[in-house]
């Protein structure tokens, strides 16, 4: 099956009770035994529950792996990743990355222990300094955020696996409808399902993938004894999201494409950072290992950074909201949002100047969000 029928047709059959098309909601803490004898697939929500289990196949099937593991959110997805390390391992962290994984890297992990390095992902050869001897991992996200710059996947895995360092990845940005890094040799791939495979901003979760089995039941031991889990109805609700994950992508891919190619024309925006712009640095690669480019656009507004404040406020149609990958159209101040965990010198050093907005595009008429910037725009 191809990847918009896997994701309505992946174990989804119609309910075995009353054939209902969409599987009910098992709203139910613990499961019925038959007998001692026999120890049911399911028994307590905490180990497993039928609408968790139900997107875990599907995701795996999207993302192209063997197992799937959901938690309660992305960053105890993240969490999860990091538990396979131990007091005494290190950690290679590229140093463009989302502000949530820095600050677990660097105010969590020291204190198990665990010590880091950070490198730059768009040089993959700068990942042999940034490798120990007790090096474990290394982690990396492409598009990034909120830069979006691209990262040349394989190249990347390639140099760790000659340190035989697992892989992890988070494929947030693109999602697995436009990219698929276990195919392109990562162990683990991270999402935060709250974004575009939930798609409607109304639930929070996340997710671990993978192709290797020993990987697969360490997640899943992890989840089990220490209950970070989603409800239910959180999986239910991200399902109902994945459903619709192809077409809106296709939608969220045109619009961002609109919009950066508005904003490059513009006269008060100095930089615009998205991959489709043909003078994009990084176009071909990321043509070359995406099926598009995604529907985050940033850009960098011209004068001081109280032009970028104004316009963020001045939006009408585009709310002023935390998040990203839902079906309304989002602006975010990174110093104020998903990067205020770090000071101002590093997110300078990472190219998040104090004048960058972060537009996450949804739905609507591209022709209204264009409309929308340019009122915003004028007020500066």
């Amino acid at each position: 099956m191809r990847f918009a029928t896997r994701a309505l047709r992946v174990a989804q059959e119609p309910d075995k009770q009353y054939q209902a098309v969409i599987n009910p909601i098992y709203q139910s803490s613990t499961f019925a035994w038959d007998n001692l004898d026999t120890i049911p697939k399911i028994d307590y929500t905490r180990c497993q529950n039928p609408n968790r289990q139900t997107l875990e196949q599907v995701i795996a099937a999207l993302e192209n792996g063997n197992h799937c593991t959901v938690f309660g959110s992305g960053m105890a997805a993240v969490t999860a990743v990091f538990s396979l390390l131990q007091a005494g391992d290190h950690i290679a962290m590229a140093s463009d990355i989302y502000g949530g994984t820095h600050r677990l890297c660097t105010t969590v992990l020291p204190r198990q222990g665990i010590t880091m390095t950070e490198f730059d992902a768009s040089k993959p050869e700068t990942l042999d300094q940034a490798v120990n001897s007790n090096t474990k991992m290394v982690i990396f996200e492409s598009p990034t955020n909120p830069n979006l710059r691209i990262m040349d996947i394989r190249k990347i895995v390639e140099r760790a696996k000659a340190h035989g360092l697992w892989v992890a990845f988070d494929n947030t940005f693109a999602s697995p409808a436009l990219q698929n890094p276990l195919d392109l040799g990562a162990d683990l791939v991270i999402h935060s399902t709250t974004k575009y495979l939930g798609g409607h901003s109304d639930v929070v979760g996340g997710a671990v993938v993978t192709k290797d089995q020993e990987l697969g039941n360490a997640m899943f031991e992890w989840i089990k004894n220490t209950g970070a889990i989603p409800s239910p109805f959180d999986c239910w609700l991200t399902l109902r999201g994945v459903k619709t994950l192809e077409c809106r992508m296709r939608t969220h891919c045109a619009n961002a494409q609109a919009v950066a190619e508005f904003l490059e024309a513009h006269p008060k925006i100095s930089k615009v950072h998205y991959p489709g712009l043909k003078s994009n640095p990084e176009h071909a690669l990321a043509t070359a290992q995406m099926t598009g480019f995604g529907g985050m656009v940033s850009c960098e507004v011209a004068g001081p950074a109280t032009n970028a404040r104004a316009v963020a406020e001045s939006l009408k149609v585009f709310l002023l909201a935390e998040s990203l990958g839902g079906v309304e159209s989002l602006v975010g101040y990174p110093p104020l949002m998903s990067h205020a965990g770090m000071t101002e010198d590093q997110r300078v050093e990472r190219g998040i100047p104090p004048t960058m907005l972060r537009l996450s595009i949804g739905l609507e008429d591209p022709t209204d969000l264009i409309e929308d910037l340019e009122q915003a725009l004028a007020t500066i």
